[in-house]
């Protein structure tokens, strides 16, 4: 049973990190530089970004009920792994309910991002909350980058 519930936090954090790296480096990209029309590729990231939103929380608390059902002891979630999946957990809800639907807001108010010009302050302020949600994404991939590392390492330790 330890060796099963150790898998899924592996399989957890794995299907979380390549999911974000996925999205991060291939289905953004390639939606601004295929579509060509910006509000239409910001719909399919957005999109795409909600469901990963939604999946990485599912797969950090899983990992979480993994830990705990094989250590026995929420003391576990003070490990170093667990701490980086703990805060990818709040960073990524943080962005899922704050973040995000203040964005989803200001692009209904605007209709059209890519026709808004960029001092409206509908606009500066999307800009500015797309920087943060940025930022944010890239900390859960360095945190689950940094939680695998330290998974690794809590493996081979005697």
């Amino acid at each position: 049973m330890q060796t099963t519930l150790r898998s899924i936090e592996f399989l957890t954090l794995s299907l979380w990190l390549g999911g974000d790296a996925f999205l991060s480096f291939v289905v953004a990209p390639g939606a601004f530089s295929i579509l060509g029309n910006r509000d239409a590729a910001g719909m399919v990231v957005g999109y795409s970004l909600g469901r990963l939103h939604y999946a990485g929380i599912f797969l950090g608390l899983f990992f979480l009920i993994a830990r705990l059902a094989r250590t026995r002891d929420f003391g576990s979630f003070t490990s170093a792994a667990a701490l980086c999946v703990v805060l990818m957990v709040l960073l990524t809800a943080a962005s899922q309910f704050t973040v995000s639907n203040r964005m989803e807001a200001l692009k209904k108010q605007m209709v059209s991002v890519q026709n808004t010009p960029e001092n409206d302050p509908r606009r500066v302020e999307f800009n500015r909350l797309h920087h943060l949600s940025v930022r944010y994404e890239g900390a859960v991939l360095l945190l689950g980058l940094a939680g695998m590392f330290l998974l690794v390492r809590e493996s081979v330790k005697p």
